[in-house]
């Protein structure tokens, strides 16, 4: 069975906040661990927009930095995992999602 997340960009990082991202990187993992990966980039940042793409594509889950209450129940809501608080590159975060290890609030840089 495949998961899909989605990750709102800064760079190759989690964006420290969800409703400033124009980049964001979808990425399918495949039952073997096997990663597909693109990037959408919205012509302008907007939470309703991230919102509108994680229920469209069927996200199961979004990683980011910070997000606000609403946007948060939102997902919820729609039942996509938030995981959020999350701080690093997007490697290191997806290798804990792939090895089932990440967790609200994780810092990949004290790691």
């Amino acid at each position: 069975m495949s998961h899909k997340i989605m990750i709102p960009l800064h760079n190759d990082e989690v964006a420290p906040r969800f409703d400033l991202a124009t980049d964001v990187l979808l990425v399918k993992v495949k039952s073997g661990g096997e990663l597909s990966e693109r990037i959408i980039v919205l012509p302008q940042a907007s939470a309703d927009d991230l919102c509108a793409l994680a229920t469209s594509d069927n996200t199961d889950a979004v990683v980011c930095g910070g997000i606000d209450d609403e946007h948060y129940q939102y997902l919820k809501w729609k039942g996509i995992e938030v995981l959020d608080d999350v701080i690093g590159p997007v490697k290191h975060v997806l290798q804990a999602y792939k090895d089932g290890k990440l967790s609200c609030g994780d810092n990949f840089y004290r790691k």
